[in-house]
């Protein structure tokens, strides 16, 4: 799905961009609902941002990346943790990209999004090589999401990968208090900031622009 959103796009940077869990819903400028085998996920556009809501069962799950007023979590390159039921891993790369081909590469994502029907992709009136793109999709009963947001004043491009599992609580072991103790322990891997790369922006870790 494209759609071009009613707001001017705003000189934003990628360093400005913050990750955070557990934000309640932001105001959006485009939705999209999926139901992925009992899973409910909606996918929202904050402009050069993005939020994604999971609902599955009574487990829920909810990401921002977005310009956050008072924020103190920077974009980090990789994040894993437990939230209750839900294991949570998350990772972002920032791509440098030419002049000259910032353009093609930009509209070469819009293009894989768009005819996605799993995808949802915004641009902004008079900028056609500014935009959010989102992606999910259910596999091996894991929901999944890639996002891409594009700051063409800085031929940049904000690749993020997410994987989120829930634990049925009757599929799981006791495997005693000491383990159960430690697993909601987080770990960010590194403590680093996502970090600047090439000039590839298939995804995080780079490569082809593949969906998944």
């Amino acid at each position: 799905m494209l759609t071009t959103i009613d707001t001017t796009y705003s000189d934003t940077r990628a360093a400005d961009l913050a990750w955070e869990l557990g934000r309640g819903p932001q105001p959006s400028l485009a939705t999209l609902d999926l139901e992925l085998d009992g899973d409910h996920v909606q996918l929202r556009v904050l402009g050069a941002s993005h939020q994604v809501l999971l609902r599955s069962g009574d487990a829920t799950c909810s990401e921002t990346v977005a310009c956050l007023p008072g924020s103190r979590t920077p974009l980090p390159m990789g994040v894993s943790k437990r939230i209750g039921e839900i294991d949570y891993e998350f990772a972002a790369r920032v791509e440098t990209l030419s002049p000259g081909s910032f353009g093609g590469r930009a509209q070469e994502l819009l293009a894989l999004v768009a005819d996605h029907p799993h995808g949802l992709a915004a641009t902004f009136p008079g900028a056609p090589d500014a935009f959010t793109a989102l992606l999910a999709h259910r596999h091996d009963g894991q929901v999944h999401w890639r996002t891409w947001h594009s700051y063409p004043q800085e031929c940049r491009l904000v690749a993020t990968r997410t994987r989120v599992a829930v634990r049925r609580r009757d599929d799981e072991p006791d495997t005693g208090p000491a383990d159960r103790a430690a697993e909601g322990d987080p770990v960010d891997h590194g403590g680093r900031r996502a970090e600047h790369a090439g000039a590839h922006a298939g995804g995080v870790g780079g490569g082809s622009p593949s969906p998944y």
